[in-house]
């Protein structure tokens, strides 16, 4: 089942929420954000009260709890800047991030969950950070937003991962924590809370939806798979993503990620070779 979440999670990313997100192009990233966090805030407290019976109960709370006012800023942070580059029309650049990310996640699963990777799997890392690292060198500077992409969402997974609540209440808590900052800011905002038009408050509606279930999935397979293994299964979002910004948006894809594209698919095969193999001899044991 966690790769089953973590699958749902990352398809959506890559192919649902980007498209989304263009359609609200009228709108500023500031504006987005504080919209889709009230809408999302909505949409989880009905989730919470269909669901209560089947959810596990965070009270009493512990002290690892308040972790989720940071993972609630990180996330808030995260938006935001994919958000501008989406309105920027650097849908590339938001993918680099997204391909940095599991990099990260493996490196913090190692340092601060103790994580060992077998053989095979440290190949396979050390090819996805290859790829990443011909990308970065070839690009000649430092991508400050996809980095910022990558820290961001790398440290909120981790966050989620070590928090142990159910996934709907930790995501409903975050939105409440923020909820108030982003009442605020739509009280002063020049754009309406609710738009006349109707194509754009429905889009605007929606965004409880695209944000709310990917993180919910996002937060079930963090509790079940282990840190590096959902790590680079995040590699899955930023390649439907980039295939999306050629393809559909038609930005031009530069020599140096594909080569980056071809060295992780590379260490996907081979980390999925790696875990079909232990699963086997587990069995069989």
């Amino acid at each position: 089942m966690g790769f089953v979440y973590a699958l749902a999670a990352y398809l959506s990313w890559g192919l649902v929420v980007p498209v989304h997100f263009r359609l609200l192009g009228q709108f500023t990233p500031a504006y987005i954000l504080a919209e889709r966090i009230i809408w999302s805030g909505l949409f989880v407290g009905a989730l919470v009260l269909v669901w209560r019976a089947r959810l596990r109960n965070p009270f009493p709370l512990r002290p690892r709890h308040a972790l989720l006012v940071a993972s609630a800023l990180l996330i808030a942070v995260n938006w935001l800047l994919y958000l501008q580059a989406v309105k920027a029309g650097h849908l590339l650049d938001a993918s680099l991030g997204y391909y940095i990310n599991p990099l990260v996640s493996v490196g913090l699963g190692r340092l601060v969950l103790g994580e060992r990777l077998r053989p095979l799997q440290l190949v396979a890392v050390a090819i996805a950070a290859s790829g990443v690292g011909v990308a970065v060198v070839w690009a000649g500077d430092l991508p400050l937003i996809s980095l910022s992409l990558a820290l961001t969402f790398a440290l909120y997974g981790l966050i989620r991962k070590v928090v142990g609540v159910d996934p709907t209440l930790g995501l409903l808590a975050e939105t409440l924590i923020l909820a108030p900052f982003c009442a605020a800011w739509l009280w002063q905002a020049p754009e309406p809370f609710l738009p006349p038009e109707p194509r754009a408050l429905v889009l605007l509606l929606l965004t409880g939806i695209t944000t709310a279930l990917p993180l919910i999935w996002f937060a079930a397979a963090a509790e079940r798979l282990r840190l590096a293994t959902l790590g680079l299964m995040q590699y899955i979002a930023p390649t439907c993503l980039l295939i999306l910004s050629v393809l559909v948006f038609g930005e031009r894809v530069e020599p140096q990620r594909i080569v980056m594209l071809a060295l992780i698919w590379l260490a996907l095969v081979l980390y999925g070779l790696d875990a079909v193999r232990t699963g086997r001899a587990a069995r069989m044991s």
